[in-house]
């Protein structure tokens, strides 16, 4: 992936690529479900191994969301260079926006991926699972332990939460800290 975005990006932004290991844990995750969910990162990030059928269904929508427009443009380039029929059925969307706020436009999703690592769980990102979602989410501190979180919402809208193993991630940031974090 990472030769997919050279020389796509300006110098100097910083950004994170999953590895194949929480790509299977998301195919693990999504067998069977036919909804909708929310992505800090990319819908080319879940569609390297599978057709979208698998992930979303037919009447599935993804919702892709990252600060930096390169990225975003860059995303959308590559999905209508092999799929450009998902934006005509609007079946995808990519919004240059701040991910750490999700997208409440569409919610209630019935399942979240989070592509970098909060500080602490977002309760702002957990009140935008529908009743019976789920969200996969790194948590942890810069420099500390980061556990790969699963976040399930049942019927009646109680929370469980149950740490998966130990990640590393870059961390969960705004715009401004991601461009300049390397300047």
């Amino acid at each position: 992936m990472v030769k997919l975005l050279n020389g796509h990006l300006r110098d100097g932004t910083w950004y994170c690529i999953l590895a194949p290991v929480i790509v299977l844990v998301w195919f693990r995750l999504l067998s069977g479900l036919h909804g909708t969910y929310v992505s800090v990162c990319y819908y080319f990030v879940t569609h390297t191994l599978q057709p979208i059928d698998f992930e979303v269904g037919r009447r599935g929508r993804v919702i892709g969301i990252d600060h930096i427009k390169e990225l975003v443009d860059l995303s959308i380039s590559n999905i209508n260079k092999h799929h450009s029929d998902l934006f005509m059925d609007v079946r995808i969307t990519m919004v240059t926006g701040d991910g750490r706020s999700g997208y409440r436009a569409s919610a209630a999703y019935i399942a979240i991926h989070v592509g970098a690592a909060a500080p602490k769980l977002p309760d702002i990102l957990v009140d935008q699972l529908a009743p019976g979602g789920w969200m996969i989410i790194p948590i942890g501190k810069v420099f500390s332990d980061r556990h790969f979180v699963q976040v399930d919402k049942d019927l009646n809208g109680n929370v469980e939460i149950e740490e998966l193993f130990d990640v590393l991630f870059v961390p969960l940031t705004d715009r401004k800290y991601q461009l300049g974090h390397l300047n």
